[in-house]
């Protein structure tokens, strides 16, 4: 879009892992203030090229650029403020909620001036208290804990693995309309995996279809859901396990 920087970029990414192909050669942007979801079959890869955008995995072909810079050129810790992640299944330490949001901020030096009711309310969780033991959430709840804690270390890219599966619809009215705020208040970039394509309606600019370990197609959200480039893409996005049944 005109104006945009590009946030990331990947060049002929490929990933392989005890001799298996698990993506080939897969390329595309993101630009600041851009959400692409990604979408595709199980087993195509969409979780793994995620972690390679955290730096949990290393591509062994071709490059990923943040900000132009290599990725492998940033210390592990510092990326991963700047590149957010929330996992399906949210991995919280044992403690409270108010620990679990600070740790971040804590790490780089900055617990002290978080205004740690603004992550709690972006995240729904305005109603509990912040000294609860998390082990006494729902599942849900501990979902939007995790997008809390990510969302307190103030990152540019937020990368989502299937945030909404395990919530009810109001929760996920929530989480969409927060990363929708913060594109438009913090210039947010991120990239969301999704099964339902309705969501990947709303949510997202761009969409990457994953098949294979390949990229299918990738453009603009309405261009892919209405007249996909490919026939295999085709053959995807009209299945009915995709479309959130």
């Amino acid at each position: 879009m005109e104006g945009q920087k590009e946030v990331l970029r990947l060049n002929g990414v490929g990933f392989r892992k005890n001799e298996k192909t698990i993506l080939q050669d897969i390329s595309f942007s993101v630009l600041e203030s851009e959400t692409v979801a990604i979408v595709g079959p199980s087993g195509a890869g969409k979780s793994t090229l995620l972690f390679l955008l955290n730096r949990l995995a290393d591509p062994t072909e071709g490059s990923i650029y943040y900000l132009d810079k290599p990725l492998n050129c940033y210390p592990v810790l510092e990326l991963r403020r700047q590149i957010g992640m929330v996992l399906q299944q949210p991995v919280l330490f044992p403690g409270t909620l108010r620990e679990n949001i600070l740790y971040g901020p804590f790490l780089a030096g900055r617990d002290s001036v978080v205004d740690l009711r603004k992550y709690i309310d972006l995240a729904g969780l305005g109603g509990i208290a912040l000294d609860r033991e998390v082990s006494e959430l729902s599942g849900g709840e501990k979902q939007r804990v995790a997008l809390a804690r990510t969302l307190a270390n103030e990152p540019a890219v937020l990368l989502l693995d299937e945030p909404t599966s395990a919530l009810d619809p109001g929760s996920t009215d929530v989480v969409e309309k927060t990363v929708q705020l913060l594109k438009k208040k913090k210039r947010l970039s991120c990239v969301w995996i999704t099964h339902n394509l309705e969501q990947a309606r709303r949510i997202s600019d761009k969409i990457l279809v994953l098949i294979n370990g390949r990229a299918a197609a990738f453009g603009d959200t309405e261009t892919i859901l209405t007249d996909p480039a490919y026939r295999q893409a085709r053959a995807f996005l009209t299945s009915g396990k995709n479309r959130g049944e």
